[in-house]
């Protein structure tokens, strides 16, 4: 599998250009885990974090999840990985965890995602409350959010990738 990015185009609208710039992100995590076996994405960057790039990859189902599932539609979703016992619990990887079953995960919230967020308006506020602030955000806000959560994490993977085999790359 090779993952193909694209960014937007420069002369995109607004929705356009924001969802070009999250799905260029998303295919930038994917990229970075490929042809890597389960033993290498289960790797932590360093003692004694526990961060790795399947930990990432389950991290952003969950963010994808709390974002447009629970927040944006309003679903009754609970949490994949992580619970208020665990709630580093995507990041706490076993021999059992398996790429295919987080990226299955990942890619299922994605297309929710997706779906959730297809005929919102980018200045419609949210059906939910956020579970920690209690306000509503904009489809707008979800979505300049997401660019710049995963933004960040990619840079991680960045460095985890680099650490694990020498492959570098934007």
């Amino acid at each position: 599998m090779t993952t193909e990015r694209r960014e937007p185009a420069v002369d995109a609208d607004e929705r356009t250009m924001l969802e070009g710039w999250l799905e260029y992100h998303r295919q930038t995590l994917a990229w970075k885990c490929e042809g890597l076996t389960d033993a290498q994405l289960r790797t932590a960057s360093m003692t004694p974090s526990t961060l790795s790039l399947m930990g990432l990859v389950r991290h952003m189902a969950e963010v994808e999840r709390s974002w447009y599932r629970r927040v944006l539609a309003d679903e009754d979703a609970d949490p994949i990985y992580y619970s208020d016992e665990n709630p580093d619990g995507e990041f706490r990887l076993t021999e059992a965890d398996t790429w295919q079953e987080a990226h299955a995960t990942w890619q299922a919230e994605i297309e929710d995602a997706r779906r959730n967020a297809a005929d919102v308006p980018l200045d419609a506020p949210t059906r939910g409350l956020h579970r920690r602030t209690g306000e509503r955000y904009t489809l707008r806000w979800i979505h300049t959010h997401m660019i710049e959560e995963y933004a960040r994490h990619n840079g991680h993977a960045d460095l985890i990738r680099e650490s694990l085999d020498g492959a570098t790359g934007d």
